[in-house]
């Protein structure tokens, strides 16, 4: 794994050493879930070692709870996935971009399995690292790898949000949860001149690393520096969207067509990132067809507004439905051509201000402001 990490030009060469310390596998529990056919499945070590580990050492995410920590459905299936162990190429990248030295202290939110906060202890030293996680189920767990590794961490049960003021202040802050509203205890208890990195995200688009400095006045600001998409802080989590329970009246939904194509507006990154920012409180969901077809759903759990869009292969245009007080897929069109007309900034021009009373977007020069 960590060969191919470095061929590729994920892992930088100065925390090499660590991956190479520090195996991944004593940090996954012995349960942990496969999507299969729309459900969580239990994948036991006990029942096949050589599976386990194959997922263990894939340059992919492992779902290690589901259903915060009590599985919904029979045989320990599950409906949500609540926590997981970042794929090894993003927890190298996020690494780098922290831009930690050995001898720096770092708060970590989010502690997971414990393994970033090993990798990071590893390099930075022992009694350098702490680490805040919610669960305190998934925390003792982490503790224990922890431990049982040799790696010392202090692994604290809390809010995320909250940070740990009494350690602080720390020279670093790292987030492996996502957040929208980023708590501005993170700067607080970050030195003036030190880094705060987070997955940023809106309710449209999940996929935002944004590199923040912290101010003499406990205010940051950041650009946006990597594509990774993580699971939401717990308090921040919202309304999950589903077209069950969201979707009614289809027959008496309003009907138009758009010439638009759906993938320029929904699937390219930078198009995606921009909605978000114009659009609040609107959720993707994509179903297929075996033809090649597939529908675009817009959902608003808040109000039930939504919106859906047909696609077919080949189609120069494309039936549009909407229904409730808002008119989703207008908004997310009106939301594209905006973008367009801003010459189609890619997602480094975007910045992130928080300071102790607000929140704002920038993009290049800071001129055009957008409260989020």
């Amino acid at each position: 794994m960590v060969g191919d990490l470095a061929d590729s030009g994920a892992l930088h060469p100065d925390w090499r050493a660590a991956f190479e310390a520090v195996p991944r596998h004593r940090f996954i529990p012995d349960t942990v879930w496969v999507e299969k056919e729309d459900r969580l499945t239990p994948v036991h070590r006990a029942d096949g070692e050589q599976a386990w580990l194959e997922l263990c050492y894939s340059n992919e995410a492992v779902i290690t709870q589901v259903d915060d920590g009590v599985p919904a459905g029979p045989g320990q299936t599950g409906r949500e996935i609540t926590s997981s162990a970042s794929r090894p190429d993003v927890v190298a990248l996020m690494l780098a971009a922290l831009e930690a030295e050995p001898g720096m202290s770092v708060l970590e939110i989010g502690t997971g399995t414990g393994w970033n906060a090993a990798l990071l202890a590893e390099r930075l030293g022992p009694g350098n690292v702490t680490s805040v996680e919610v669960d305190p189920v998934v925390a003792d767990q982490a503790r224990r790898a922890l431990r049982e590794a040799g790696h010392h961490v202090t692994v604290a049960v809390g809010d995320g949000a909250a940070g740990h003021p009494s350690s602080a202040p720390f020279d670093r802050l790292i987030a492996t949860v996502a957040a929208d509203r980023v708590p501005p205890a993170w700067a607080a208890q970050t030195r003036p001149g030190g880094r705060v990195l987070v997955p940023w995200a809106t309710d449209f688009h999940n996929g935002a690393l944004v590199a923040f400095t912290v101010d003499q006045d406990a205010t940051m600001r950041g650009r946006i520096v990597g594509n990774v998409a993580f699971m939401r802080l717990r308090d921040q989590r919202g309304k999950r969207a589903s077209l069950e329970r969201n979707v009614h009246g289809v027959a008496q939904a309003r009907r138009t067509f758009t010439d638009l194509h759906p993938y320029p507006v929904l699937g390219e990154y930078d198009a995606s990132l921009a909605i978000g920012l114009k659009v609040p409180r609107c959720k993707l969901i994509v179903t297929h067809a075996e033809d090649g077809a597939y529908t675009v759903w817009l959902v608003d759990p808040w109000s039930g507004s939504w919106a859906s869009l047909d696609h077919e292969p080949g189609a120069e245009k494309y039936p549009v439905r909407q229904s409730g007080e808002r008119n989703l897929w207008q908004e997310v069109e009106d939301a594209y051509r905006w973008w367009d007309e801003l010459d189609r900034p890619t997602a480094d021009r975007w910045g992130l201000t928080v300071s102790p009373q607000d929140q704002y977007v920038w993009l290049d020069t800071k001129k055009n402001r957008i409260n989020v």
